[in-house]
Formats: C-alpha cells, sequence, structure tokens
C-alpha cells in the first residue's frame, strides 16, 4: 500500500449533508489536485479539452463511495485511495461525456456540454480518451483486481447503454430491461467504488462485498431518483439538461409505470409529449395516477436494501461512513417530495 497523510478534523458519523461535505473536503481537495494533474499527461492537442471537462464539478459521489468505503481514520488520505477515486471519477465522466451526445443535451454541471462546446464528434473521441486514461491508471496498483473491476465495469457500463438502445429501437423495452440497465450503467461504478475503498484499505474481503453490495443498491435508488428529477426537478437546481429521458424516447421508471397505467389505447396515452409541454403533461398524469409516489417509494426501498447490507458490519467504521450518503439521498428525495407537494395535492 502507498504512504497516508493525515488532513483535517472529521465531523460525527451521523452529520447532514455540510457535515459530510466538511468529512470528505480533505479527500477531494486531494483529488481534484490529482485529477488537475492528469490532465498534463495528455497530448498537448486535447489538455484544454481535457480541463474543460475535468473542471466541470459534479457532486463526487463515486469518488465519496471509495473515500468512505476505505475509511479508517478522520482525515486520512491514503494515496492508494486518491488514485482509486481518480480512476471511478474519470470513468464517470467519460460516460456522461458520450450519454450527452446521445440525449442531445446542452447542459450539464450548469455549462456547455462537451458535445455542444467542440462538436459530437471531437466529443466521442474525446470520452474514449479518457477512459483509455483511467484504465491506464488502473494498471499503476501492486494488485491486478483493481485493474480487472474497473475494466470490467468498464464494459458493462457500455453494455448498458447499448443494451439500452437496441431494445428501446425495436420497441420492447421494459421494466426488466429497465433493473438489467441501471444495474449495469449506474450500479456497476457505485459498486465498485465501494468495494475498491475497502478493498484497499485491507478491510476483510467479507466486508469488501458487502461495502460493494451497498453501493450498488445505492446506485439503483439514485439512478431512479434520477430519473424522477428528469420530469419533477428544476434545471437550475439540477445543473442539466432536464427532460431529455422523454425527448429522446428512453423509458424510465416513471414512463414505464405511467405506460402500464394509462394503456397503450388511452386518451391520455397519446397527444403531445415533446419538449416542455410534453414534459409537463406526463408529469401531471404521474402525479394523477399516483406514479410520483410509486417511484419514490421505489428509491426508498433500495435505500434500506443498502442500509441492511451493512447492519452486520457496524464495528467497521466505514460502516457507518457510508451509511451517511444514504443519508444524504433520503434528503434530497425529501426535497424533490416538498418542491412538488404543491403539485401533488391539486
Amino acid at each position: 500500500m502507498l504512504a497516508s497523510r493525515k488532513i483535517g478534523k472529521a465531523p460525527g458519523p451521523n452529520g447532514d449533508f455540510a457535515a459530510l461535505k466538511d468529512l470528505l473536503d480533505p479527500h477531494l481537495r486531494a483529488l481534484r489536485e490529482y485529477l488537475d494533474g492528469q490532465a498534463e499527461r495528455f497530448e498537448p492537442e486535447i489538455r484544454d479539452l481535457v480541463r474543460y471537462c475535468l473542471t466541470s464539478g459534479g457532486k463526487r459521489i463515486r469518488a465519496s463511495l471509495v473515500f468512505l468505503g476505505g475509511w479508517r481514520d478522520a482525515g486520512l488520505v491514503s494515496e492508494d485511495h486518491i488514485r482509486a477515486a481518480a480512476v471511478v471519477e474519470l470513468v464517470h465522466l467519460a460516460t456522461l461525456i458520450h450519454d450527452d451526445i446521445l440525449d442531445s443535451a446542452a447542459t450539464r454541471h450548469n455549462r456547455p456540454t462537451a458535445a455542444r462546446a467542440y462538436g459530437p464528434h471531437t466529443a466521442v473521441l474525446l470520452g474514449d480518451a479518457i477512459f483509455s486514461q483511467a484504465v491506464h491508471l488502473s494498471t499503476r496498483f501492486p494488485t491486478t483486481e483493481v485493474c480487472h473491476r474497473v475494466s470490467l465495469a468498464t464494459r458493462r457500463v457500455c453494455v448498458g447503454e447499448i443494451t439500452q438502445t437496441l431494445r428501446s429501437e425495436k420497441d420492447r423495452f421494459d421494466l426488466e430491461d429497465y433493473w438489467r440497465v441501471v444495474d449495469l450503467k449506474t450500479a456497476e461504478l457505485f459498486a465498485v467504488s465501494a468495494f475498491l475503498g475497502a478493498k484497499l484499505a485491507d478491510y476483510p474481503e467479507e466486508f469488501a462485498e458487502a461495502a460493494g453490495a451497498f453501493g450498488r443498491h445505492l446506485g439503483v435508488a439514485y439512478q431512479v431518483y434520477d430519473d424522477l428529477v428528469d420530469f419533477f426537478g428544476r434545471e437550475e437546481k439540477a445543473g442539466k439538461t432536464l427532460g431529455t429521458d422523454l425527448d429522446s424516447g428512453r423509458l424510465t421508471l416513471p414512463l414505464l409505470l405511467l405506460q402500464a397505467k394509462l394503456g397503450s389505447n388511452s386518451e391520455e396515452c397519446s397527444g403531445g409529449t415533446d419538449g416542455p409541454d410534453g414534459k409537463r403533461v406526463r408529469a401531471e398524469q404521474m402525479l394523477h395516477h399516483g406514479v410520483f409516489q410509486e417511484v419514490v417509494d421505489w428509491v426508498h426501498s433500495e435505500i434500506e436494501q443498502a442500509e441492511k447490507v451493512l447492519r452486520p458490519y457496524r464495528e467497521f467504521p466505514p460502516a457507518s461512513r457510508l451509511a451517511q450518503v444514504s443519508e444524504l439521498l433520503k434528503g434530497q428525495m425529501a426535497a424533490l417530495e416538498a418542491d412538488n407537494a404543491a403539485r401533488v395535492t391539486t
């Protein structure tokens, strides 16, 4: 294992969002510095493009899972964990670049997407280059398991996108397909992040696997929440283009549940569904038919399963730290519900 360094002071394990932010601040600051240095590793022709993508911000949830999954002591920042967090962030960043091309999204993190800034042809190759750098970094560990897990996760993320595209084009995308795609596209990288955090901190294999299972359930919950935000969130708050699922014809959980409620031949199912008006119509239908609350319940169910996985391992410091992330998602869900409370009652 590589050297660690002591930085900062940690708040209690049951703090709010501000406490979690304070807890992770030294780790994420070290990660930012490391990623800034990675831009210089690219060829001169694309360094500015890479910097543009690396400085776009984001919640760094996957990186946080690496750090929290390997938690041992307040403010202890491991060089191995910094590098592993950088690997998963680069993989995630590359997938976002590609997703924004497929969705024709204009903004991401309150700024133009790479596709909008540089064009889709350049953006797809830029995403490939960033993917490649992530895999390159994953080879720089004393164990091959990091490279093995990351390369497998990267492949599975791509398979998820392909599966979603092919099944949707054949008009046979159902709930089983949806859960499979979510597991591949989102949950896989969450699981790998938490697993690697615990593994690189030399925790027992069974706990590392449990941390990975926690991450998988959390990833599912987070994706379902994100699908709901696409209809009920506010762009200025989300920091990205919303309504892309509907515009691109992508069937997410809210749309699949609504489809089942309406039936293919109902009057409500027909009518304009493009652009802002289509998003408003579908959102109102989801509220009217109870789909909003049904999806909220799905999110809470996955969070509960995530927390249940960790209960046998309460003696390990990462267990309570990882649980803070699920608490944060609960808070985000509560805020979304509060934002839409007035619409639900009308």
